[in-house]
């Protein structure tokens, strides 16, 4: 990399080790503090690309942002921040951020953005949406997660936000797909044209397309559950569609079924299903993300504190319960165990016991999308996540060793899994796992998995 590069944080071990990464690729690195040491130097000329954090003792990085491009016009500003919220990521895009990453990030990752912006060194399409107008909305949507799936949810809103494309957002039931429809179209140049959630029901009659564009008004109308409505009101949504380009809204859609079989099933045609994948969102289901339920738990405490309810925190034993259950219910099940435990607790600390009572018995886990059952391969939910993964790197590939990675991910749970089946007994599970026992032995080493011995009935 050939150019300088201008490091603003207030951690000083992030700015140490920026400084360090930059400098071995070939880049000159001025480090600051403070966001007026930064301004300053982005005034004098200096820098060929910008990294900065969000929150710095002296202001916020994303206010800067438009005086940035206005006094230097086309360089790369990439936002790095803690607040893993999709508000930042939305944030970042409308104040014409050239990236952002969520910390903590990969290192790689950010030296090969910083790169790429070193060889453009061009200013982002405008979004069409000014950063000021932020400071109107709500602070924060319902949306809440720093999982590396989550991440990619909130770069994909944000690229989407301001483009026509239709939207088809794909998940379980509970996972908040109507949310982020809602803020697709809340935070986009439409926001201040009417929303409209049409049903099955709303295209029963020949005049329900007509009265659904009035509603629009050339806002964004959502088709909610797209696959369990009838082919005769299909074919009314796809003339919908057809309609005239300067008069018509936005479509999005959502399914908890999976579009690709139901199109071969014959239970969504073919034409409807092409017009609505303009871009695709698939939201995770909690059981994916159980790193984010810690968060979700105190973000839902705190929203009802607000509401005027007793203040409440979660014994450590409750906790870890609550992250090893499947939650078929996903995050709509989270947050009404949480009002109901907040109602019902004795004292202010929730116990193990109580959010078992309102638990009960461990459900079985559910199918990653609705109505696949058995259907559903592993492969299947494989790909799903490594796409989500290579979203996450935008243009950019992963680090190298991926393979090594991947199948690292796959084998410690396999052979974790079957060591307990068998009771600890490594001849039994080499035997299981269809390999030698050496290998076995060697595996164990090399994953560092502990194993116990003991008496299994089976």
């Amino acid at each position: 990399m050939d150019g300088t590069v201008l490091v603003a944080d207030d951690d000083r071990t992030i700015r140490t080790v920026l400084t360090q990464a930059l400098t071995r690729a070939g880049c000159k690195v001025h480090a600051t503090s403070s966001l007026t040491t930064l301004m300053r130097w982005v005034a004098e000329g200096k820098g060929d690309v910008v990294i900065s954090d969000v929150m710095m003792p002296d202001g916020n990085g994303l206010e800067m942002l438009p005086k940035i491009a206005q006094d230097r016009p086309g360089l790369p500003v990439i936002v790095i921040s803690a607040q893993n919220t999709i508000m930042t990521a939305i944030q970042a895009a409308e104040a014409e951020a050239y990236d952002y990453l969520p910390k903590p990030f990969d290192l790689p990752d950010l030296m090969k953005r910083t790169a790429r912006a070193l060889e453009q060194r061009q200013r982002m399409p405008a979004k069409g949406a000014g950063g000021d107008e932020t400071k109107e909305r709500p602070d924060e949507l319902p949306l809440v997660g720093r999982t590396p799936s989550m991440q990619a949810l909130y770069r994909l809103v944000a690229r989407v936000m301001n483009t026509d494309l239709p939207v088809l957002i794909a998940g379980e039931s509970g996972t908040g797909k109507s949310l982020i429809a809602k803020a697709i179209h809340d935070f986009s140049d439409r926001r201040n044209l009417p929303f409209v959630a049409v049903s099955a029901s709303d295209m029963q009659d020949l005049e329900g397309p007509a009265r659904i564009l009035a509603r629009a008004k050339g806002g964004t109308v959502l088709f909610d559950e797209i696959a369990d409505i009838d082919g005769e009101v299909q074919a009314r949504i796809v003339r919908m569609m057809d309609g005239p380009a300067d008069t018509l809204p936005r479509f999005m859609a959502t399914s908890q079924t999976d579009l690709n079989r139901a199109m071969e099933e014959g239970r969504l045609r073919q034409d409807l299903f092409y017009r609505l994948t303009g871009a695709t969102i698939n939201v995770p289901a909690l059981r994916e993300r159980v790193d984010d339920i810690p968060l979700l738990v105190d973000h839902f405490l705190q929203r009802a504190e607000r509401e005027g309810a007793m203040r409440r925190y979660l014994a450590e034993d409750a906790l870890e319960m609550m992250r090893t259950y499947s939650w078929p219910g996903n995050v709509r099940q989270l947050e009404n165990a949480i009002r109901r435990l907040v109602l019902t607790a004795r004292t202010d600390e929730i116990s193990r016991t109580e959010v078992e009572s309102v638990l009960g018995n461990q459900p079985e886990t559910e199918p990653l999308l609705g109505g696949q059952g058995e259907s559903e391969k592993l492969s299947g939910s494989v790909a799903r996540h490594l796409r989500r993964y290579f979203d996450l790197h935008g243009n950019m590939l992963p680090p190298p060793g991926l393979y090594a990675r991947i199948l690292k991910e796959v084998e410690l749970p396999l052979i974790e899994i079957a060591l307990e089946a068998t009771g600890g007994n490594q001849a039994k599970c080499a035997d299981l796992l269809g390999i030698n026992r050496n290998t076995l032995r060697k595996k164990i080493t090399d994953l560092d998995i502990r194993v116990t011995r003991r008496r299994k009935l089976m």
